[in-house]
């Protein structure tokens, strides 16, 4: 290699690693509440992609939380369940989590509702979705899907998504994209 080439080369390393630096510094000044260029979609025709479909009953699953409770799905039966998959490196995540935590403690007696956000645990581990609780506040179960039965019963491939499910135990809506606040409200109106 000639000269002139090593210093392309080191050039071309040096301007890559700044460009790094920059970007990654940039990334971690964000604020976890930030809006993400993120499409929030109510699928009503999800038959095809899910297996699932409307009026289907929610497949059961029994999982521990952080702190070793167990949450078992038709154990809520008679409740509304807002039923949210999501990741702690999950941006959209990150952005809705405040709207499900202000929701749940203004409703969560009133409404008759639940929220169950089950962490997608075979992505994350648990110290790391303990920080994430705590420094968002989190007050609504939190199961751990540590070896994926949850997400592939109700085959989640983005993230976050999220079921609205009846009283009955029946599946009325399917959102892909995080949920904010007003969303919930609507939705959860809907439901029998």
């Amino acid at each position: 290699m000639t000269k002139k080439n090593l210093g392309l080369i080191f050039t071309g390393l040096i301007i890559g690693t700044l460009l790094f630096l920059t970007v990654k510094s940039n990334v971690e000044k964000m604020e976890p509440n930030e809006s993400f260029a993120t499409v929030t979609t109510i699928d009503t025709s999800f038959k095809e992609e899910s297996g699932l479909k409307k009026g289907d009953i929610a497949p059961d699953f029994e999982l521990s939380t952080l702190n070793g409770d167990m949450v078992k799905l038709s154990n809520y039966r008679g409740r509304k369940v807002i039923l949210n998959f999501w990741a702690t490196w999950c941006a959209p995540c990150k952005t809705e989590m405040p709207h499900m935590e202000n929701y749940y403690k203004k409703n969560k007696d009133s409404a008759n509702v639940e929220i169950i956000a089950i962490n997608m645990t075979t992505a994350d581990r648990p110290g790391i979705v303990k920080k994430f609780v705590d420094s968002y506040g989190l007050t609504f179960p939190i199961p751990l899907d540590v070896e994926g039965k949850a997400m592939d019963a109700y085959q989640i491939i983005p993230l976050p998504t999220t079921y609205m499910i009846n009283t009955d135990g029946t599946i009325a809506h399917l959102i892909r994209g995080p949920v904010d606040e007003k969303l919930l409200k609507e939705l959860v109106k809907t439901l029998e």
